[in-house]
């Protein structure tokens, strides 16, 4: 069985949010890999104060090829736990046949699944500026406050430690270039959904909408929601359920009847 997981972050967010994860999981005797996304590798004071002029020109699929890559120079297939986008790329990972098992946690708008009503209302800062697919975004405190994490009772330390600015191109990627998932045929690992009650960036009925859809498969899938947990699920009081039951379900479903790693094209 692999002692290998990889964490994968979503927008506005990058390998420092895992740090708490990470550790646990190490704890456990596993080797953790929490990559950045590309140009995300630098403080988030850092980054907020001069971000990579690249980043702007990041979106989806450079996105999720980076992580590809990243899994196919691994000794072993690793389990693939990611949060709200990186609870996407989890999913196309896994469609491309990598990892043994996966967990996607509070996952972002996946093609194919219509937006659930807060996941539109969150999505307007950056798509109500017609620009923004050439920009690096940044997010305010008021809405890490009021949306992204209204849950946090210091959000002023929080946003300090770690948002950072992301690419509007990657929402726009998400409109108007879909990665799309053929549900029933792909040969993937088993996968396991969690979502949050309060969540107000990717609702719980998106989460389950995400479920039915990729039920189709013929992997295990299962849903779980927590009815009482926002976006900011894995920084909350309580956040080591969330944390274990991800690996817990991970490692019970994990499965090594995976195609081998093989070089990307």
């Amino acid at each position: 069985m692999t002692k290998t997981i990889v964490l994968i972050h979503g927008a506005w967010l990058n390998s420092l949010s895992w740090e708490n994860v990470k550790a646990r999981y190490e704890a456990k005797g596993y080797t953790v890999l929490t990559p950045d996304w590309p140009f995300d590798d630098r403080a988030p004071s850092a980054l907020r104060a001069n971000p990579a002029p690249e980043l702007a020109k990041i979106g989806q699929r450079q996105i999720v090829d980076h992580f590809d890559k990243i899994i196919r120079a691994l000794p072993e297939q690793p389990i693939l736990i990611g949060h709200s986008f990186g609870g996407v790329i989890v999913q196309q990972l896994l469609a491309r046949g990598l990892g043994v098992s996966g967990a996607a946690i509070n996952p972002a708008p996946t093609p194919g699944v219509p937006l659930g009503p807060q996941a539109i209302i969150s999505a307007l800062p950056v798509l109500g500026d017609l620009f923004s697919w050439k920009k690096a975004k940044q997010m305010s405190l008021k809405f890490f406050s009021t949306r992204f994490a209204q849950t946090e009772p210091n959000p002023a330390a929080k946003y300090d430690r770690y948002v950072i600015p992301t690419a509007g191109k990657v929402y726009w990627d998400g409109v108007i270039n879909p990665m799309l998932i053929d549900w029933a045929r792909q040969n993937r690992a088993p996968l396991l959904l969690i979502g949050g009650g309060k969540d107000l960036i990717a609702d719980a009925s998106m989460t389950d909408a995400i479920y039915r859809k990729q039920k189709q498969a013929a992997s295990t899938t299962e849903l779980k929601i927590f009815d009482d947990r926002s976006h900011w699920t894995l920084m909350d009081k309580g956040w080591e359920a969330v944390a274990d039951l991800a690996l817990n379900w991970a490692v019970e479903h994990a499965t090594d009847k995976r195609p081998a790693l093989r070089l990307a094209a």
